[in-house]
């Protein structure tokens, strides 16, 4: 069994920035996809980032230019740097793992979330 950890949330101001972490433990297996998603008040949870263990990113259009995603293998971390934050990303994120089994066999994993909140 996978379990993920998210650090690094919290109260910030408009155009602060924020680094999140996501530590993955258990038997994880080795092609994979990490991400972040995340979820406002009254809205579905929608995907930020992703990075796949070859390391190529996708981001969604929003946070494009002002958040990077990036990750350690060899410590099963998943990082989001998130910079010129707007009130507009106030939400819970969310550390996704995503598991290529074999056989079209997908794993997939979710943390329990942390509150980023942008307001002055």
């Amino acid at each position: 069994q996978v379990q993920l950890v998210e650090s690094g949330g919290g109260l910030v101001q408009p155009g602060g920035s924020l680094r999140l972490s996501c530590v993955a433990s258990g038997s994880i297996f080795s092609i994979n996809d990490m991400g972040w998603y995340r979820q406002a008040p009254g809205k579905e949870r929608e995907l930020v980032a992703v990075i796949t263990s070859g390391s190529s990113t996708t981001y969604a259009d929003s946070v494009k230019g002002r958040f990077t995603i990036s990750r350690d293998n060899a410590k099963n971390t998943v990082y989001l740097q998130m910079n010129s934050l707007k009130a507009e990303d106030t939400a819970v994120y969310f550390c996704n793992l995503k598991e290529y089994l074999g056989g079209g066999i997908i794993r997939r994993s979710w943390g329990q979330g942390t509150q980023v909140t942008v307001s002055s």
